[in-house]
């Protein structure tokens, strides 16, 4: 729905640009079969997809100490560049401002770190990414870091916990109004983070257990924390983590959600370019509109749809607000 410019919480685009030198401002076809891994975002096929809003993870590897931040860095000046140069992007770190680059016709382009690995062990560092207009951290990705353990991955332990720099991490992020992302987290870490939270946080990009067991995938109790705290889910394109490909998949992830914690806490999280195989009808951005299609066939209300596609996203936006 035009009314509705669509909201993405995670795409990986900016490791590409930054690894192959993957241009964001020229249109591209997924290179490989299925549009496996790669190829699924860029600024023309954002606008075909009727995005107003694409938040990009920076996603680094854990090559050791002093090397990771500076590689947060580097990607986020990919973003700043390609803002620079090309004027149907424009980077936003507030709701507000989404609304008045998408009043001027713009897509709004919003980062987030995927794993407090990133910080290379410096809490500091999550000031300096406030500077860069990092607006989510997750704690986790695929390997241990000093702050927590994955949910699966290099050093995972499902009876550990957060460490005593996590809970500082989060109490940093709060203050400096990042928001907390606790995808990839395993349950005890996720139920930690909870108890310690004092403001909505978020999990960028998931799939749901209620609809396809996966360990990837969120149980109802991490639902209901996620609502309690005004949080949202943002749900994948993955047919992997859906349990099958098609829209109907999406669509029943989305259900669940719906079902047992309301439509306020449903969001997009598509993962492109993140090493996935996304389902057929969504192989990239431009064809966000079948989904939108999906959820009317499905008798979905407009106003639900709007949630889904935008509204949620701006409210948790506003409700934990940037603090430069």
């Amino acid at each position: 729905m035009a009314r509705y410019p669509a909201i993405d919480l995670h795409a990986d685009t900016l490791m590409w640009t930054r690894w192959t030198g993957y241009d964001l401002r020229r249109r591209h076809r997924p290179p490989l079969p299925k549009s496996a891994y790669t190829g699924h975002v860029d600024i023309p096929r954002l606008a075909d997809g009727l995005v107003g809003a694409q938040f990009f993870g920076l996603v680094t590897l854990p090559l050791g100490p002093g090397k990771c931040a500076a590689a947060v860095e580097s990607q986020a000046t990919k973003l700043e560049l390609a803002c620079a140069t090309d004027d149907r992007l424009a980077q936003a770190v507030s709701a507000a401002e989404i609304e008045q680059i998408n009043a001027a016709g713009k897509i709004a382009a919003l980062l987030g770190v995927e794993g407090a690995h990133a910080l290379d062990g410096e809490l500091d560092n999550v000031a300096v990414f406030a500077e860069l207009g990092v607006r989510y951290l997750g704690l986790a990705h695929f390997s241990a870091n000093e702050a927590c353990r994955p949910a699966k991955g290099l050093g995972s332990d499902p009876d550990a916990g957060l460490t005593p720099f996590g809970c500082e991490v989060i109490g940093a992020c709060e203050e400096r109004g990042i928001i907390l992302d606790l995808a990839h987290l395993n349950d005890v870490g996720f139920a930690e983070a909870v108890c310690l939270a004092r403001k909505p946080f978020i999990v960028s990009h998931a799939g749901i257990a209620g609809a396809h067991r996966h360990w990837r995938n969120l149980a109802d109790w991490q639902l209901q924390a996620v609502a309690n705290s005004g949080g949202v889910v943002g749900i994948m394109f993955v047919p992997n983590f859906l349990g099958g490909p098609g829209l109907n998949a999406v669509i029943r992830h989305m259900e669940h959600v719906i079902c047992t914690v309301g439509e306020d806490h449903v969001a997009l999280g598509s993962d492109y370019d993140g090493m996935v195989v996304p389902t057929p009808e969504l192989a990239e951005i431009s064809r966000l509109p079948n989904l939108t299609d999906a959820m009317l066939r499905a008798g979905w209300s407009e106003k639900r749809i709007g949630k889904i596609l935008r509204q949620n996203v701006l409210r948790v936006l506003r409700d934990v607000p940037p603090q430069n």
